[in-house]
């Protein structure tokens, strides 16, 4: 028997998201939130679907991880030179979204994104795997390839030469996304879901609640 796409449905009822319990500042509601997802071992609790729009408006999304979070903002890295790099270099608007679906939350934030320092891409490049180093040099990440063997070769170039200490590529660094507003989603029963807004207004942090 063949079950619709349609028909398949799930009652949230884990947890409740209300304005008494949560934080005024939205970085420690997040901070609580990945402690928990961590804690409770959801699987890759630090990826996120990260999206942008080229200058043709076309949004695109992808996964990344988390490296870091402050009041600064949220820190990622890849390739600069990648569909995404290239977006964010035309158009610095992007958006988050982490889904943590065995606990039942979404937790989404907007903002502009930024290069971090040097100094920090060159920190976490060299506190990286030796093989995730070669691999930073070995991928003309998004670009057209004619197969797998380019990679195998080029992994194999890159490390013969720079053995054990292959220098971060000047096209591979970190990102920050400044948040102006966040959204926090708890599931609920009979699809009354809990969504509390943060949004940056005059320099404070407003919390409102969204109706599902």
């Amino acid at each position: 028997m063949t079950t619709s796409i349609a028909d398949l449905r799930k009652s949230y009822e884990r947890a409740e998201l209300n304005e008494d319990a949560s934080h005024a500042a939205p970085l420690q509601q997040f901070d609580q939130w990945l402690k928990e997802a961590i804690s409770a071992e959801v699987p890759e609790p630090n990826a996120m679907t990260l999206a942008t729009v080229g200058s043709d408006l076309r949004p695109s999304t992808r996964i990344v991880l988390i490296k870091g979070y402050d009041e600064r903002g949220i820190v990622w890295f890849t390739n600069y030179d990648s569909r995404k790099g290239r977006q964010i270099a035309g158009n610095p608007f992007a958006a988050l979204q982490f889904h943590w679906v065995e606990l039942e939350r979404v937790v989404r934030i907007e903002g502009t994104v930024e290069k971090v320092s040097d100094e920090e891409s060159d920190e976490y490049f060299h506190s990286r795997p030796l093989d995730s180093r070669i691999g930073a040099w070995a991928s003309p990440q998004s670009q057209v390839i004619s197969g797998r063997s380019v990679l195998v070769a080029n992994a194999a170039k890159y490390g013969a030469q720079f053995l054990l200490k292959p220098p971060r590529p000047p096209h591979w660094g970190g990102y920050r996304l400044k948040p102006d507003q966040w959204e926090f989603w708890q599931g609920r029963k009979s699809r009354l879901h809990d969504r509390l807004r943060y949004r940056l207004d005059r320099g404070e942090w407003v919390r409102e609640r969204l109706a599902p």
